[in-house]
């Protein structure tokens, strides 16, 4: 089916996501190691996440991504837990919060284009809007972190047949501090020259290991939805 290369695309993802692993120490350097995961339950939980790809040209373009997250679950700790200078006590039921919402916006250029294949190559700016709360009774405490983060960004398709391709979309990228990965893959059947419906798997992997936080986790999505084409 013939689609033209310069148009608008909208990508809405819809499903569920699972924590494989999600450890916390808040502040890195005093408080107590605990598990997320342990907490809360490995899921599932609901998200959602919407992307487009805008071209400015033949050859170049933006994305723009927003992915909101948040999710909660009870259980006990089996031993005291120091977070956020705040104790919770062992074996009493303890709400565990957890949000990650990331907002992020990519220019990308195209380093190979032909009938089969589409890649591009650029670069994210991520807005990090994080926070973990612990609630035990009364006793409440919890940390907030706002950050961007950069990214290097790949995207890609290949097409299977005439209505079926895989999708890859991936921003990535480890320092000192920390690391990010988060790729997406998908296969989609076009219905029309301006709708596919998609199928996927997504990989959200990193954290940050300093004297205010320490939080590595993962999370596995599974997601049905829809990409229009403007």
């Amino acid at each position: 089916m013939d689609i033209p290369p310069q148009v608008t695309t909208v990508h809405l993802e819809l499903g569920s996501v699972r924590q494989p692993y999600n450890t916390a120490r808040i502040f890195g350097d005093t408080g107590t190691t605990f598990s997320l995961r342990d907490l809360q339950g490995k899921g599932s939980f609901g998200y959602g996440r919407v992307t487009v790809l805008h071209p400015l040209n033949a050859n170049h373009g933006l994305r723009l991504m927003l992915a909101p997250l948040g999710y909660s679950g009870t259980g006990q700790f089996a031993a005291p837990v120091r977070f956020q200078e705040t104790t919770f006590s062992a074996n009493t039921p303890t709400t565990g919060s957890y949000m990650f919402n990331s907002y992020r916006v990519s220019y990308w250029s195209t380093v190979r284009q032909s009938e089969r294949e589409t890649w591009r190559v650029g670069g994210t700016l991520k807005v990090r809007d994080a926070k973990i709360a612990l609630r035990q009774g009364s006793t409440y405490a919890s940390s907030y972190n706002l950050g961007i983060v950069p990214l290097v960004y790949l995207s890609g398709e290949r097409r299977l047949s005439e209505r079926w391709k895989l999708l890859l979309d991936a921003d990535g990228l480890a320092a000192p501090q920390g690391r990010a990965f988060d790729v997406g893959l998908f296969l989609a059947h076009t219905l029309s020259p301006k709708t596919d419906l998609t199928v996927g798997v997504r990989t959200l992997e990193g954290g940050a290991d300093n004297e205010r936080v320490y939080n590595f986790a993962r999370l596995d999505y599974l997601s049905a939805g829809l990409i229009q084409r403007f």
